[in-house]
């Protein structure tokens, strides 16, 4: 119970911290709006959940998992903008052309994450046409932030609690049996 307890706290704080560090200091970089600001907070505290699990291993897993879906979306959807506006039928293309991609790269479970992060990107960049080119860039550092902070935050809590790797000091082995 008091894992759980300290778990969801830190989850909790995690979030916090990967929503400020976008909305206000990334923002301090780039802003285009405050409305947009917001958004780039939302889409790091979903890095930030994707990635903070009960071990580091995972975690870092589903980091690379992440990263990996983000990564061909940030590509095919500036790719697609720097030459195309947002249109429906494009969108469809390149969720399409991300599940192909990560697919045949073997790692057909990003393909959920792929496709959602390519709605997410498209849509915004159908928001904000003047500047759609921008809106992969932006979603890339708002989730790298996120999973940073994410895989950050478990290392920490598994490291106090002696969880999923080395025990923290002067803490006996958890118990990992399955």
């Amino acid at each position: 119970m008091r894992e759980a307890v300290v778990s969801s706290g830190a989850l909790a704080l995690s979030c916090l911290i990967s929503y400020w560090a976008v909305t206000s200091l990334l923002a301090r970089f780039y802003s285009p709006a405050r409305s947009d600001d917001l958004l780039g907070g939302m889409w790091a505290v979903i890095s930030t959940v994707f990635v903070f699990r009960h071990s580091y291993e995972q975690s870092m897993a589903a980091a690379l998992s992440r990263m990996a879906a983000t990564s061909v979306s940030f590509v095919l959807c500036l790719a697609y903008l720097l030459v195309l506006p947002f249109s429906a039928w494009g969108m469809a293309l390149l969720i399409g052309a991300g599940a192909l991609a990560v697919t045949l790269a073997g790692r057909p479970g990003d393909a959920m994450t792929t496709g959602i992060t390519t709605a997410v990107v498209m849509v915004l960049a159908a928001l904000h046409p003047h500047d759609d080119w921008r809106e992969p860039i932006l979603r890339f550092a708002d989730t790298l932030a996120g999973v940073a902070i994410g895989v950050a935050a478990a290392w920490i809590l598994l490291r106090m609690l002696g969880l999923g790797g080395a025990p923290a000091a002067g803490a006996p082995p958890a118990d990992q049996g399955g």
